[in-house]
């Protein structure tokens, strides 16, 4: 897990670093190797992919905020979309996701202290409708980020709340299969992280 001064985490505006990080991700099941794969082709098809002035769709990077030893996630109800949702936004020309994940973490819950897994565990490509835009497509990847024990969230103008959520209480919130999915595979990586990597 990195924080966000390592220097493994480096910053970069070229798509090709991009493109590079998704096709090295695997072993990937049957769905997310078709989504890999349509990632992969709309990034060679588009130059500017990482910036929002790619109309048709952009990619976007995600952060599953996961509270370190209680399993708990950090989920927020997303003022222009009306849903709950993980952290996450444009990546405004990053090409390293791990990057984007993390600075929309930590700016979409006021938290401190966070750190990133370098490695994306999910990638999931949907439709946004955002009041004042055409509708278009978020090639969203996504990072898993812990945050330390008993860390209080603080929101900001794009959420109308945050809340801390026991995966037993996600359906209870209306979320998408999306959000479903990306709570099992985090924790799951979670658990798998050494010990000696969550202090």
């Amino acid at each position: 897990m990195l924080g966000s001064d390592a220097p493994e985490l480096r910053s970069s505006s070229d798509l090709a670093d991009l493109i590079g990080a998704l096709a090295a991700l695997g072993p990937l099941d049957e769905q997310q190797s078709a989504v890999r794969a349509a990632m992969l082709a709309f990034a060679r098809a588009h130059p500017d992919a990482l910036h929002r002035s790619c109309t048709e769709g952009h990619f976007t990077g995600s952060a599953l905020v996961v509270e370190t030893g209680s399993g708990r996630v950090l989920l927020l109800f997303h003022t222009k979309l009306r849903k709950w949702l993980q952290p996450g936004g444009h990546t405004d020309g990053e090409a390293t996701m791990a990057i984007t994940a993390l600075r929309e973490a930590t700016e979409e819950t006021g938290l401190s202290g966070l750190r990133v897994h370098p490695v994306a565990f999910d990638l999931d490509i949907h439709e946004v409708r955002p009041p004042s835009e055409p509708p278009h497509l978020h090639h969203d990847i996504r990072h898993l980020v812990l945050a330390p024990s008993g860390a209080v969230p603080i929101g900001n103008h794009e959420s109308e709340s945050l809340r801390w959520v026991e995966p037993a209480e996600l359906a209870g919130l209306g979320v998408d299969e999306s959000v479903l999915r990306l709570v099992r595979s985090g924790l799951e990586l979670a658990r798998r992280i050494p010990e000696a990597d969550l202090g």
